[in-house]
């Protein structure tokens, strides 16, 4: 199985089969509006630009999942997203990303890959102090934890690297480079 096998909502509740990325490098992020990590749009719509003609392709799904930081429409966050920090890449419907009304792709995201913590300064010690009474179990699972998880997916539609939302983009960005 790999992430080719999937299909998900568009903003318009249309289905999209992730089949039709296939051959691409894909950053899977799970985002929010309302987030102290929101501001990590701007990043990633630079990725986007430096990356795109070589074979990226940035897919956001927002979700309300984590202090209900998403709080508005599919309409209404795409409107701020693209207002506020004029994100170009793909944005689809509002999901949940933990739990059983998860959606498919991101049950099989969690099942594949593994939580390797937050890393390190006040930001991932921030996190850890949120997660220890969020989940006690937190560390020993692979769970989502927060909003601006960020997968990475090869050409050949397999995990490559999963970042928690304290890592820095410029780990990110440079994943993301090396597999292209």
């Amino acid at each position: 199985m790999s992430v080719y096998d999937f299909k998900v909502k568009a903003q318009d509740g249309s289905e999209v089969a992730l089949s039709d990325y296939e051959g691409k490098v894909l950053l899977i992020v799970n985002t929010a509006t309302g987030c102290g990590f929101t501001p990590q749009y701007d990043e990633l719509q630079d990725i986007y630009e430096e990356f795109h003609d070589k074979g990226l392709e940035i897919l956001d799904f927002p979700c309300n999942q984590f202090g209900e930081q998403a709080p508005g429409s599919d309409e209404e966050i795409h409107s701020f997203c693209t207002g506020r920090f004029g994100i170009t890449f793909p944005q689809f419907a509002k999901i949940d990303v933990n739990g059983e009304n998860a959606i498919p792709l991101y049950k099989w995201l969690v099942e594949n890959s593994t939580f390797e913590g937050f890393g390190k300064g006040p930001k991932a010690l921030a996190m850890s102090g949120v997660m220890k009474v969020m989940d006690k179990d937190y560390k020993n699972n692979s769970k989502i934890k927060w909003n601006f998880t960020k997968f990475l997916i090869g050409r050949d539609g397999n995990i490559i690297g999963r970042f928690e939302p304290t890592n820095s983009m410029k780990s990110v960005r440079e994943a993301v480079e090396k597999a292209l």
